[in-house]
Order: C-alpha cells, then sequence, then structure tokens
C-alpha cells in the first residue's frame, strides 16, 4: 500500500516539469500543424513512459508526428517499415557465427534504440508483430536462449492503418494491451492545409527541428511525473472504471490491471500539463478513452474504435465520482 507520507512533486517542481514538457510540444506543433490535443497525448505518452500507437488513413502526417516527437526528445532513433515479408529476426537482431573469431555473436536489430519508430506496423504478419511483445513489456529481448537489454529510455512509437485497408493484418490483444495509448490526426482543416502546403514549399520543417531534451533528462521527467499526487479517492475511481469495463454486457474482455497502471500514470501527466501538483476524477476521465478504448474486445465488430470509445464515455456516465480529497 502507498503511504501518504511519499515524497510528492511540490508545486513548484510540478510548473517545472510541466515547462520542459510544453517545450517539447512546442517544438513538434512547429512541423504538425493544427492538431494540439494529438501532440498533447503524445507528450502525456512521453511523460508516462509508455508506447503510442498512431492509427489513421495514410497520409495525414502519422510518420511526420512520430519522427517529429524523436527528434525533439533526443537519443538513437530507428525506423522500421513493417512489411508482409518482414522476419521477427529482422526486428530484434540474430545470432551470426564470427568465422575470424571462431564464436557466434549477437548482432542487435533496429529494435536497439531510444526511439523505434515501428511504421505501418500492422503490415506484418502476427508472428513478426509479436517479436515486439517482450521488448515493449520487458524492455528486453531474447535471442537463442540469450536476454539482451534495450538501450534506456525506450519507447516504440507505433503507426497503423485502419483494418480495412488492403494488406492489414489486426493486431493481437496482447500487443495492444502494450500500447500505453492510441491517437489519431484525421483530415486537417482548409485553412491548416493551406498553412502547411506554404511551410512545405520551400522546405521540410522537420528538417530544422532541434531536440529540446536528452534522453537522460526524459527519464528524469517521467520519474518526476510519477511522483505526482493521486489521492485514494482517485486510485479507487481509476480501478471503479476499469473494473467497469469488464462487467459490460457489450465487451467480451475488459481492460486489464496493466490498463489500470496506464490510466494512472496518463492522469498524473495530464494533470501536470494542466499545471497541477495532483490529480482529480477530470483527469481521469480526460485520459479514459485513449488509454482504455483500444484495449476493450467487443462481442461484435471488433475492429470499430468508436464503438469502444462511446462504451468508455457510458462508463464514466454511470461509475461514481468522488468529491474532494484532491490535494495531499
Amino acid at each position: 500500500m502507498i503511504q501518504e507520507t511519499a515524497p510528492w512533486l511540490s508545486e513548484a517542481e510540478a510548473r517545472e516539469v510541466a515547462e520542459q514538457a510544453h517545450a517539447v510540444a512546442r517544438a513538434v506543433e512547429q512541423v504538425i500543424l493544427g492538431k494540439s490535443d494529438t501532440v498533447r497525448l503524445m507528450i502525456i505518452g512521453l511523460l508516462s513512459g509508455g508506447h503510442l500507437l498512431i492509427e489513421d488513413i495514410p497520409g495525414v502526417g502519422k510518420t511526420t508526428l512520430a519522427r517529429a516527437i524523436a527528434k525533439a526528445i533526443g537519443g538513437q532513433f530507428r525506423r522500421i517499415q513493417f512489411t508482409p515479408d518482414l522476419l521477427p529476426a529482422d526486428v530484434t537482431g540474430s545470432v551470426i557465427y564470427n568465422q575470424a573469431r571462431g564464436a557466434f555473436e549477437f548482432h542487435p536489430g533496429p529494435i536497439f534504440a531510444n526511439i523505434v519508430l515501428a511504421d505501418e506496423i500492422n503490415r506484418a504478419t502476427p508472428k513478426t508483430q509479436s517479436a515486439l511483445l517482450e521488448a515493449m513489456e520487458e524492455r528486453t529481448v531474447s535471442v537463442e536462449g540469450e536476454s539482451h537489454p534495450l538501450p534506456q529510455p525506450f519507447l516504440v512509437i507505433a503507426t497503423q492503418n485502419n483494418i480495412e485497408m488492403v494488406g492489414t493484418y489486426p493486431l493481437p490483444e496482447a500487443q495492444m494491451d502494450r500500447f500505453f495509448a492510441r491517437a489519431s490526426l484525421g483530415y486537417p482543416s482548409p485553412e491548416v492545409e493551406t498553412q502547411i502546403l506554404e511551410a512545405r514549399q520551400l522546405q521540410a520543417p522537420l528538417e530544422h527541428l532541434q531536440p529540446v531534451l536528452t534522453p537522460d533528462q526524459l527519464m528524469a521527467l517521467q520519474q518526476q511525473t510519477r511522483r505526482l499526487y493521486v489521492s485514494p479517492a482517485v486510485r479507487r475511481y481509476i480501478v471503479d472504471v476499469v473494473n467497469a469495463t469488464r462487467r459490460h454486457p457489450k465487451v467480451m474482455l475488459g481492460a486489464s490491471p496493466r490498463a489500470s497502471i496506464a490510466l494512472m500514470l496518463g492522469a498524473q501527466a495530464h494533470a501536470l500539463l494542466a499545471g497541477r501538483h495532483y490529480t482529480t476524477p477530470d483527469d481521469v476521465q480526460q485520459m479514459a478513452t485513449p488509454v482504455l478504448a483500444h484495449r476493450l474486445m467487443l462481442r461484435s465488430d471488433t475492429t470499430s474504435p468508436t464503438r469502444a470509445e462511446s462504451i468508455i464515455r457510458e462508463i464514466l456516465s454511470q461509475v461514481p465520482v468522488p468529491i474532494g480529497g484532491d490535494t495531499p
């Protein structure tokens, strides 16, 4: 049980962390125009230390958003283009015999980086998709019975085309559960699209984006975010919301305890960006849909995120909201 005498983040410390996080958001928004809400969700994912899934139709900027975030936070970056013929060893690496040394050596795959862009992840076969499971959860890769730790921090930013697109495979439930949150971009407004054309006419804004954090600074921000105060009442509210997904008549498989942890971390990061050093039920409500909806397995039409999102909204309207006791 968490002790209420824990070293919670002070108001001044929270403001300092929030300013650094907002600096990352401002850098990304130089490249991704008119999508402040999506960028904000991605920054919350960074603070929470969670892997992120960007799902939408082709051509709206999914890959550009992932690359912009990777550049803004610095560190080693690798891009993996997922295709139907991609093999698990192409992701994790393999053991190769070195004739000069007379021994087998492990050759790391592109998964060994701080930021890994898994582009069009659902175009690979389920076998290759599953190669990411251990890496995303344990931050290690096992090859030929030997475990290899991944660089820290380690973050997967995956892009996914709509499942109705030609040549796509649905992600397994176990892998969907390992993504902290799912985001989408959608078409820009005509005004924003005009700005995009103007910005891209002579140069690519992504090329001029400079890092605003180092990997070590990002890890420090993640640790600070976990120190944001979460009252017992808010923790219980998170459990009640997640538990309600398991009892809903339209849900075959509800959210897991991993989802509860993700929702708490997301609420902490959301409160931090809002300028507070404590969480409220509103933080939980704001993060419930992006954190929980993609984890639900519905009894029918499981490929429709809209139905899952409506279920989350229904649950939020029914679960009693705690009142008071938010501050430490």
